[in-house]
């Protein structure tokens, strides 16, 4: 008779449920999950010693379940944030193993206002932008805006054409325009404004995502590459937002 049960294929995701089974790594990994943090954020957050937490994340690192950034301000600062993409593949791995439905039953997303912030408004924060409206049908006001604004950047709005997203329409704005908005939550996705953006101090979320500037990439074809791994990293991210926005978080 055959077995059923999994045995070497089910290693992976079997050494997944274990590395992050562990107690202190669950609690660093819940509080990577909205935004990405710094070593002192995550001491404060979990009330772990820094020893330990820092132990930890390289255990995570080494697994490809968090990633590390160093500052684009000055490169002294250096964030962790969740590899989503390993960590769907583990949760999506055991689902299809035990076959646990998975019915499909979208939320009404609650009406909600987000606003997304780098230095020039030109890439990052655009592609974003671009992302939650076509992802959430327009359901989300949302708006992006930066520290010291240029232009929409023409690499920006290609490789979203790419994968069927227009946001030629958008436009670099100063954060002083959108000072009207009472968002529910300001998302900085460059760590210069991250440190620098002292807006919304009452706002009911602010997260980070430390996303590298694809515009700061040497030579035409690696700059291309950059903006489609920024593209694609972004989307990533954008659908970790909505599941936090279906389920009405106040982070």
């Amino acid at each position: 008779m055959k077995n059923d049960i999994p045995g070497d294929g089910a290693e992976g995701e079997i050494a997944g449920l274990k590395l992050i089974a562990d107690e202190t790594r669950w609690r660093i990994l819940r509080a990577l999950r909205p935004s990405d943090r710094q070593v002192g954020e995550l001491v404060a957050l979990t009330g772990l010693p820094q020893n330990l937490v820092s132990y930890h994340l390289g255990v995570l690192r080494q697994a490809g379940l968090v990633q590390l950034h160093r500052s684009d301000a000055d490169g002294r600062a250096t964030y962790y944030g969740l590899s989503m993409g390993e960590l769907g593949g583990i949760y999506r791995q055991i689902g299809a193993d035990l076959a646990i439905p998975r019915p499909f039953a979208p939320a009404e997303l609650p009406a909600r206002t987000v606003v997304f912030l780098c230095r020039a408004n030109s890439a990052r924060s655009q592609m974003a932008e671009g992302w939650l409206r076509a992802l959430t049908g327009g359901r989300v006001t949302v708006r992006s805006g930066g520290t010291q604004p240029t232009q929409l950047h023409p690499l920006a709005d290609h490789v979203m054409a790419e994968v069927g997203v227009d946001i030629g329409h958008q436009q670099a704005k100063s954060i002083d325009t959108l000072t009207d908005l009472a968002p529910d939550m300001v998302v900085t996705v460059c760590d210069i404004a991250r440190e620098e953006c002292p807006l919304w101090p009452d706002v009911g979320a602010r997260l980070h995502w430390s996303i590298p500037d694809p515009v700061a990439v040497a030579g035409s074809d690696e700059r291309l590459v950059a903006f489609r791994a920024v593209r694609d990293s972004l989307r990533e991210r954008v659908d970790g937002l909505i599941a936090l926005l279906r389920q009405d978080c106040r982070l």
